[in-house]
């Protein structure tokens, strides 16, 4: 109970410096260094998942060497939960009215407060369900079918479908207001979910490639 409770902790930190730091060097980079304080700022909001993400792998990574326990097994078995923790703040995103999608004239379309007079995508459903239940239960299905035995798979499977559904998902969300559309209307998102896509399908090749471990 007592390496449960560490190792919870330790992620923790890791996904809220990593998310921030993510925020200050990607999404508002101009800001901060005019306004260094800012930065610790938690309370006014701004994270990034990916940052969030790389936090939480030198978390694991740490916390692995230092009790001696698999790394990849760990990650692995952190990455598993790690859908519930994406559901649950896409929905909190949705009940606080931030981060909403481009505007649309779909039936399903709502006024944000904050975001104008026009119906816009609710697209932090969209991203609960494709980032969260979705993705939830294509692990599922895998480690049913044995991921757990070929240790970083569940790691890479992770990365890939979350790369796939945020960047299906940026479609339809508004992009960051400081920064707007990037290279041929590219977004933060989806350029950050790129290499992390790569990443995922290395991690799974490889995890492949391995012999499975014995029961």
């Amino acid at each position: 109970m007592l390496d449960f409770d560490d190792f919870v902790l330790w992620v923790t930190l890791g996904i809220i410096l990593g998310g921030r730091t993510g925020y200050v060097l990607f999404y508002n980079p101009q800001h901060f260094l005019q306004h260094p304080l800012e930065a610790f700022e938690l309370w006014k909001g701004g994270m990034s998942f990916h940052g969030g993400f790389v936090g939480c792998v030198l978390a694991v990574v740490l916390f692995a060497r230092r009790r001696g326990i698999s790394i990849l097994s760990l990650g692995d078995l952190t990455c598993a939960t790690g859908t519930i923790g994406l559901f649950l703040g896409r929905i909190a995103n949705f009940i606080n009215g931030e981060l909403w999608g481009r505007p649309a004239d779909v039936p399903w379309a709502m006024v944000f407060p904050g975001g104008g007079p026009l119906p816009r995508h609710p697209s932090q459903l969209y991203e609960a369900t494709l980032e969260g239940l979705v993705l939830c239960l294509v692990l599922w299905l895998c480690m049913r079918a044995g991921a757990l035995k070929r240790p970083g798979l569940v790691i890479g499977l992770f990365a890939a479908g979350y790369s796939f559904a945020r960047i299906a998902c940026e479609f339809f969300r508004e992009p960051d207001p400081q920064l707007g559309f990037l290279w041929g209307g590219l977004t933060m998102g989806m350029l950050l979910s790129v290499p992390l896509l790569l990443t995922g399908i290395a991690f799974i090749v490889t995890a492949i490639k391995r012999p499975p471990l014995r029961a």
